[in-house]
């Protein structure tokens, strides 16, 4: 499979990363092609791994993966031209965090609205589901944790699209559990500062949810 990974962090390296590890080929987007981060990571990761402008990876991928700065994501969907996206899967990683009054983050869009939704209808003919966005990008990939493999929520409005998230997710070494229509991202995006909070109360970064049955 061929993946366009928009995004040159920490979360865009490190899945793209995990894709090439299980023989896709993966291309990364930034707003320049000659960003040096990006370069550095398709050299260190080697065969599969290549790097161009937003545009590129989103003309390149059969599957897209948004891992920018939330608050950011009109500006690289128009940038990436939103016809490139047009039948296919967009996993959003994002979530609209606002850092101007310091830590914790705020939500840019909440209750009534979300970063997810957002991007659906910024791509009326992609098929866009949450996913990756209640955890650290350390632990997104076969994450080895004391209470087994940890639940991932995702968030889509097509059936068939969260059928092959949920796929990929098992291959991540994750758990799914479905939240419904996109319109639960309004859920999911606060989860992400639940998890800050721990982590910058405990000082530690490596925990995930998990549900508990009976």
């Amino acid at each position: 499979m061929k993946v366009g990974i928009l995004g040159t962090g920490d979360v865009g390296q490190s899945l793209g990363k995990a894709f090439v590890s299980l023989g896709h080929e993966v291309k990364m987007g930034s707003r320049a092609a000659g960003h040096e981060g990006m370069k550095t990571w398709a050299k260190e990761t080697g065969k599969g791994a290549s790097g161009g402008t937003f545009a590129d990876a989103a003309r390149f991928g059969n599957l897209i993966v948004l891992a920018t700065r939330g608050v950011e994501n009109a500006n690289v969907i128009r940038q990436a031209g939103a016809t490139h996206f047009k039948g296919k899967l967009v996993i959003d990683t994002t979530n609209p965090l606002e850092f101007s009054r310091g830590m914790p983050p705020t939500l840019a869009r909440g209750h009534t609205d979300s970063g997810g939704e957002e991007v659906q209808r910024l791509l009326p003919g992609a098929h866009v589901v949450k996913a990756f966005n209640t955890v650290g990008h350390t632990l997104m990939f076969r994450p080895d944790l004391p209470g087994g493999p940890p639940d991932m929520f995702i968030a889509g409005n097509d059936e068939g699209a969260k059928t092959r998230t949920a796929a990929l997710l098992k291959d991540f070494g994750w758990n799914t559990i479905d939240l419904g229509g996109i319109e639960a991202s309004r859920y999911l995006e606060p989860m992400c500062i639940v998890w800050v909070l721990h982590g910058a109360r405990t000082n530690t970064w490596d925990h995930a949810y998990k549900f508990l049955r009976k």
